[in-house]
């Protein structure tokens, strides 16, 4: 049984003071892939890169304080990928594959657009650049699952409020159109909702910081498991943790029933 958590952390020196760190301890997981840490490599203590008998692969940001992907495991990977080849987001660090004998593991963290609408523009660049990427790496046959923000809710039922967000980033019809065709045309598998199909407010992952949105649950679901058929029907649960705040995000944790 494989268990793989992903997590926005919105910071990791932020969620580490908050006891992501002993949380993981609690549940061990095999695998967790973090993202937006917000650091860079001289940032990162022993004890943050490598707790509890995991070990942390990062792929950091440029900018300082910005962005920023990891990976903890608790096998060594045969080989580590740091970006998807894009001259503009792999300076962002959005991107990291760790390869195993059998699947790949990738932690992804995809811009949001919310902030202007020239961060709403290169969010559509990133589109347009991953998908191809994401094709190529689908018709290779590799297993893989990827883990991460993808900063968009694909469906109604993802979040609270879509009436009043269709016009918003995160809910606009070009970026609900591009998840549909990962899973329509790639056929990659969104594996929560695979297991949970009809759920609403429980299968929220991020509430924005303004208006009471988590007192409130008003929420979105924009943190995924997407992976490839093979590794899909090897879901068996999926549950996402409320109990402790780490940050604005909640981490996701799905469990597979397949060895490494």
């Amino acid at each position: 049984m494989l268990s793989i958590t992903t997590a926005n952390l919105n910071g990791i020196r932020s969620a580490v003071k908050k006891g992501f760190l002993e949380w993981i301890a609690l549940t061990a997981p095999d695998f967790v892939c973090i993202q937006e840490i917000k650091a860079q490599s001289s940032d990162i203590t022993p004890s943050v890169a490598n707790p509890d008998g995991l070990t942390g692969y990062f792929d950091c940001a440029r900018k300082k304080g910005y962005s920023g992907v990891g990976i903890y495991s608790r096998y060594k990977p045969d080989q580590v990928i740091h970006g998807f080849g894009s001259t503009e987001f792999d300076a962002e660090g959005r991107y990291l594959q760790c390869d195993y004998k059998n699947f790949s593991l990738i932690s992804l963290y995809a811009p949001s657009g919310s902030s202007s609408p020239e961060r709403q523009a290169a969010k559509f660049r990133f589109m347009d650049e991953f998908f191809p990427y994401l094709k190529k790496l689908k018709d290779s046959g590799r297993e893989f699952i990827i883990c991460g923000d993808w900063n968009i809710a694909h469906r109604e039922i993802d979040l609270k409020n879509w009436k009043s967000n269709q016009k918003n980033s995160g809910f606009l019809p070009e970026e609900r159109a591009w998840l549909s065709r990962i899973f329509d045309e790639l056929g990659l598998i969104d594996v929560y909702r695979m297991l949970h199909p009809d759920t609403t407010g429980e299968s929220y992952t991020w509430w924005s910081n303004r208006g009471q949105a988590w007192q409130k649950n008003v929420g979105w679901r924009i943190d995924y498991q997407i992976a490839t058929p093979g590794m899909a029907r090897k879901a068996v649960s999926a549950s996402i943790y409320k109990e402790t705040r780490f940050s604005d995000h909640a981490p996701l944790t799905i469990r597979y029933d397949r060895e490494l």
